[in-house]
């Protein structure tokens, strides 16, 4: 029975068929930059949208468990929408889009450790002030994590949409509501008052999500 089984399959050449051939590498070059592209197209809507909805969940002016979490969901989708945006004036700037992008993500991965100590001071009930003056014990690795690089994130959207607005890579509208966001964003986060975190993060998904939305139209 077993003997007639594998005959059968070798009659039939199952055991001599050629393999498929395999996919060449330009065709998978053009596929995962199809891919990539439908990403970075989600992720410019995702994460403006993802840290808008997280101010809504504040507690007490801090981004609380529920807003911290969102925020650094915002994070994930913020690197490659950071990478899209840069891309728009890398021809003309290919250095400053190369060395400011690079300063940007530093910014953004900042801005996640800040909602993470938003989620641990809500967790364990750690007021404001006293996780400020226990900061004062470890200088060095918060300055690095927070209070130096955490001005990068927005500091590189103001410069980007002046580059965009200079170069015309992108409307001019857009540009200057990105450049309306970036100066926000600080006055919202160190005054923590939340009806200014809301129009700020409003100024940065609606021209994101403009480009997001004409990019996945064009596709």
């Amino acid at each position: 029975m077993a003997w007639s089984v594998l005959t059968g399959l070798k009659r039939k050449n199952y055991w001599t068929k050629k393999p498929n051939k395999p996919v060449s590498l330009k065709r998978m070059e053009v596929l995962l930059t199809r891919k990539q592209h439908k990403m970075y197209i989600m992720s410019l809507i995702l994460a403006p949208l993802l840290q808008f909805i997280s101010g809504f969940f504040w507690v007490n002016k801090e981004y609380g468990v529920i807003g911290g979490t969102l925020l650094v969901l915002s994070m994930f989708f913020w690197i490659p929408s950071l990478i899209a945006l840069f891309d728009f004036i890398k021809i003309k700037f290919p250095n400053y889009a190369a060395w400011g992008l690079l300063m940007a993500i530093i910014g953004f991965i900042s801005g996640s450790n800040f909602a993470m100590v938003g989620v641990m001071s809500d967790i364990f009930d750690i007021s404001h002030e006293t996780y400020l003056k226990e900061f004062e014990n470890y200088k060095l690795s918060s300055n690095i994590l927070l209070f130096q690089t955490g001005p990068l994130a927005p500091l590189s959207l103001l410069v980007l949409g002046i580059v965009m607005l200079r170069t015309k890579t992108v409307d001019a509208f857009i540009a200057i509501l990105i450049i309306t966001g970036a100066i926000l964003f600080p006055v919202s986060r160190i005054s923590r008052t939340e009806w200014v975190a809301h129009v700020c993060d409003i100024f940065l998904l609606v021209p994101l999500s403009i480009l997001g939305t004409r990019n996945l139209a064009e596709k």
